[in-house]
């Protein structure tokens, strides 16, 4: 691997050390893009490579577990080239992990990729899924089960909360294990953790993201592709501005978990201002008009296609029943000003399980702030969402 020539003062602020304290995060997209593109980094930023010399890690897990369990923040730059590994991260403090790239603003363009090939084709419910994703973001081996039937496993009350701040840009996870639907094969599983995808890509069939029990995920400008219950869990995801592709129609695009507390919760997934459609066009004529927008997993499941287009793959009535799981009043499959071939209001409506929100009904769950919420349900929860990438707040 060849790297651009460094100036001087490049070379004295990018030295791979072994130290592990930050003296301040890299939060600005100016530092940021500078590291990934320039390899001018903050000091003490960890350096992955499997051949250069200068790198202080020879994988991405090795960086990852050098760090200190504690709340320090940590930056993580992974040099371009394929990674097969799985990636376990459970320390609390901040971690930015960042993928070099000469085209941060375009999740087409990333090079690199966390790959990892393996699928849950257990019939007996004993072996759980998160054993074969690509990327787990958890406090606890606990935290992280999901469990079997319609509540998941039981987590544990004493269980901590994991990371306050894991962020990722311009990195593909992808989970290879075969070309179409043969069992849950996450790219990325996140329970009890706030996760912030910015510019990355997620790639598999089934089950391909998963946000567990108070998992909180935002993912912005990415690729999401999959076939089968590709969107699913118990937490809260927000996905702006990304590119949902459908690689074919099976079950449907989300398959959310609500899950009963004490106060009121907004757990569910939010699509919004994006883009689902197609993976190719090899694959757009065989589902054309097949491809649900979801089925609830439980009676409480809260899914919403906001400002979203959709193309002719999209099944007119949008979503579907899963075995009598939808319950008028509790289940919430819905759109708000979505357009696009795949929109057809009257299909809709007559299909009864796809809920057309005015404005007035979509505001409760408009922005981020209104939807995230931290342990307690207090709502408002996103400091550790880049504000500044996004533009927002």
């Amino acid at each position: 691997m060849h790297f651009k020539s460094l100036s001087l003062l490049a070379l004295s602020i990018f030295q791979p050390v072994h130290s592990f304290a930050i003296q301040s995060r890299s939060s600005s997209s100016t530092l940021r893009t500078q590291c990934q593109k320039h390899l001018i980094c903050p000091k003490d930023t960890l350096f992955v490579s499997p051949t250069d010399h200068r790198a202080t890690h020879k994988t991405i897990q090795s960086a990852i577990s050098s760090l200190p369990n504690d709340t320090s923040s940590h930056t993580i730059l992974i040099l371009e080239g394929s990674y097969n590994e799985q990636l376990n991260v459970t320390r609390p403090g901040p971690i930015t992990i960042l993928g070099q790239s000469d085209s941060p603003s375009d999740p087409s363009k990333n090079k690199v990729t966390v790959s990892f090939a393996a699928a849950n084709q257990d019939s007996t419910g004993t072996i759980d899924n998160v054993w074969f994703s690509v990327l787990v973001v958890a406090p606890t081996l606990d935290a992280s089960l999901i469990g079997s039937g319609t509540t998941g496993f039981a987590v544990p009350d004493d269980t901590p909360f994991g990371n306050t701040d894991f962020r990722v840009y311009n990195v593909d996870f992808v989970n290879d294990f075969a070309p179409y639907t043969d069992g849950p094969a996450a790219a990325m599983m996140i329970s009890r953790a706030n996760g912030g995808f910015y510019y990355c890509g997620f790639y598999s069939y089934q089950d391909t993201i998963y946000v567990g029990k108070l998992g909180n995920a935002y993912f912005y400008k990415s690729i999401i592709a999959g076939e089968t219950d590709f969107l699913y869990g118990f937490g809260t995801a927000w996905i702006q501005s990304s590119e949902i592709r459908l690689r074919g129609c099976g079950g449907g695009i989300t398959a959310w978990k609500g899950t009963n507390t004490t106060f009121e919760n907004k757990y569910g997934v939010y699509i919004v201002d994006s883009n689902v459609a197609a993976a190719n066009s090899s694959v757009a004529p065989s589902i054309k008009g097949k491809c649900a927008l979801g089925r609830p997993w439980n009676a409480l499941h809260r899914s919403i296609f906001a400002n979203t287009y959709e193309d002719g793959s999209i099944l007119p009535a949008g979503y579907i029943q899963w075995e009598d799981r939808y319950t008028e009043g509790s289940t919430l499959m819905a759109e708000y000003e979505a357009f696009g071939p795949g929109f057809n209001r009257t299909a809709r409506v007559d299909g009864g399980y796809d809920t057309l929100l005015s404005k007035k009904g979509y505001q409760t769950y408009s922005t981020p702030e209104v939807v995230f919420q931290d342990q307690e349900g207090k709502l408002g929860y996103v400091d550790w969402i880049d504000w500044e990438t996004v533009g927002g707040k």
